[in-house]
């Protein structure tokens, strides 16, 4: 086969492609043939979930074309890939030119048979039988030509004719969206009947729509035992006369029940239909909840739908207010309040976030579907591993707000600083909470002014504002770490009383606090994931707010829920990178 002269880039498109084919699975396949330049499998901007479909960059023409020989209709993983050549003018894939479609295909015949047909009538840029879920023909498939000529002189040599004993039907591809539209606007004579009583038999359906005009048949679907499904077909000889008859009886009443009246439609177009009413519904939803929804957290046991919504009347006009609970009707911890208008929703989360309601601190904010979240979630660890890779050496969760790695300033031998650097790599090695220092400035005329650290708060560890500082050295002077207790700190449930821990929270920056959530959180992970703790701690720390971590901390379910979706996040980064995922030990 020759090499079409608008296709000589030496790029290959490689179609229906395993959710788990890899760059580097398809670079051992390919660099047997040539030596390849470089290979992407493309992928969902947000979920990172291979899209079926990659590209295949030769340096020379020549390789790329011995390897669309070679290696079209192998199986990779044990699914047949299509090949063919990559296409970069877009116009020219969507707008059919030289598509071919075939159908009523022999379930024995395949990509290979299907091609080998088919390629005495000009060059073959694609040729593709779809398959079903075991990998077996579903008796159709597609075939697109480098020319409309050679799509014109398939159509007219093999449309009609036998191959493996079946009549083959052989046209121009016509897009979905324009074949349902076609059918939508057709006329029809086959009507199709629901919500039918189970007494009703077929010679009364037909007495029902004889008025109408002439009954060609009319049938009652019926299951095995005979028993009828409650719908059936109506066949009229004129389609005005079906139209009619349409327009009459449906939502009319017959043998005590309404019954549906309308076109009979294939599956394909019944399923198009009614993702396009699912879509709007969907988005009707969201139109009318965007911004006035609210989900709230971090509830206590005693919350009930009237409390809560008592707690939020006082910003604005309530339209629902629901608290959510198990099966056995106990309360989950968590609800939805949904405003009348997007002001009365914001000024409900700017004054009730983080605000404590019996012996919690809440949590409130716009409510998101779950898929979103996920999708959020998948995307911050695909980014956080990506900058791992950027970085020099390991960093791991250290019980701070973010992971860090500790650096020594040259010329200031037992000087420690903590650095910020993205999250998302942990280390490998026991948990290790962060030493308290004290910064001692030079005399600045402050009493010790602080340097601010890349998130714009002051460095972990350092005074707080209002905290007088020892000693302070002429100015210029380098500052000096001064030990402010043990080596460890003071196990958090000895020094502060439980009932105590919000409070205390709530007067640290956000940084200290999620260090003190994290000393709480690391070791419950441990039991339950002793290899992935410093990962699975760090995930969390990094997703949620100070006010659910002190939730998380509280109810053993809701962090063991967070732990799971850790987990499935990192296993379905390992399946993708194929990385292991049994230690908190980076790449």
């Amino acid at each position: 086969m020759s090499t079409p002269s608008s296709y000589t880039s030496a790029s290959l498109y490689v179609g229906d492609l395993s959710p788990d084919v890899t760059e580097a699975n398809l670079f051992e396949i390919f660099n047997q043939i040539g030596s390849v330049a470089s290979i992407r499998v493309c992928r969902d901007a947000i979920t990172r979930r291979s899209l079926g479909y990659a590209y295949v960059n030769f340096h020379t023409a020549q390789d790329a074309e011995r390897a669309l020989e070679s290696l079209n209709n192998s199986g990779i993983k044990g699914r047949p890939c299509r090949i063919m050549w990559s296409q970069r003018d877009p116009s020219l894939r969507k707008s059919g030119k030289g598509n071919v479609f075939i159908k009523n295909l022999d379930k024995k015949i395949d990509h290979k048979s299907l091609f080998d047909t088919f390629a005495q009538f000009g060059t073959i840029l694609s040729c593709k039988i779809e398959l079903d879920e075991q990998n077996e023909s579903k008796g159709y498939g597609y075939i697109q030509y480098a020319t409309q000529e050679a799509a014109d002189k398939a159509i007219d040599k093999v449309n009609a004719k036998m191959l493996n004993g079946k009549k083959v039907y052989v046209g121009a591809f016509i897009p979905r969206k324009e074949r349902i539209a076609e059918n939508a606007s057709k006329k029809f004579t086959n009507i199709y009947v629901k919500n039918l009583d189970e007494k009703v038999e077929e010679e009364s359906l037909k007495n029902l729509f004889t008025p109408f005009g002439v009954i060609k048949s009319a049938v009652i679907m019926k299951d095995e035992q005979g028993k009828s499904k409650g719908f059936g077909f109506v066949n009229f000889e004129n389609p005005d006369e079906a139209e009619t008859a349409c327009k009459q009886l449906n939502d009319s009443e017959y043998e005590g029940k309404i019954i549906y009246v309308g076109r009979a439609q294939k599956k394909i177009e019944r399923e198009a239909e009614l993702r396009g009413k699912f879509e709007q519904m969907k988005m009707e939803h969201m139109t009318k909840y965007q911004g006035v929804n609210l989900y709230i957290k971090n509830l206590d046991d005693d919350m009930d739908d009237t409390k809560l919504r008592g707690i939020f009347d006082p910003f604005g006009t309530i339209t629902s207010a629901k608290v959510m609970c198990d099966s056995k009707g106990a309360p989950k911890g968590f609800g939805f309040v949904c405003f009348s208008t997007p002001e009365e929703a914001t000024k409900a989360v700017t004054e009730m976030n983080g605000k404590i309601v019996g012996s919690k601190p809440l949590y409130v904010a716009l409510a998101q579907r779950k898929e979103l979240r996920r999708a959020q979630l998948e995307a911050q660890f695909a980014q956080r591993a990506k900058m791992a890779t950027r970085l020099p050496g390991p960093a791991m969760y250290n019980g701070q707000s973010g992971p860090m790695f500790y650096a020594q300033p040259p010329g200031q031998p037992g000087f420690v600083y903590p650095q910020m650097v993205p999250r998302g790599r942990f280390p490998p090695g026991p948990f290790q909470p962060m030493p308290n220092y004290v910064m001692v400035a030079g005399a600045s005329g402050r009493g010790g002014n602080m340097k601010h650290g890349r998130g714009g708060g002051p460095i972990p560890g350092g005074p707080r504002r209002g905290m007088k500082q020892p000693g302070g050295g002429p100015q210029g002077q380098p500052a000096v770490p001064l030990p402010m207790g043990p080596a460890g700190p003071v196990p958090i449930d000895q020094a502060i009383p439980p009932n105590a821990f919000a409070q205390m929270l709530a007067t640290l920056s956000p940084d200290e606090a999620k260090r003190l959530c994290g000393e709480k959180i690391y070791p419950i992970v441990t039991k339950s994931q002793p290899s992935l703790a410093g990962k699975i701690t760090g995930m969390i720390l990094e997703s949620a707010y100070v006010e659910e971590l002190v939730r998380l901390i509280d109810d053993n379910d809701a962090l063991n829920e967070k732990i799971q979706e850790a987990l499935k996040v990192l296993k379905e980064h390992a399946e993708k990178t194929g990385q292991p995922i049994d230690s908190d030990q980076t790449q």
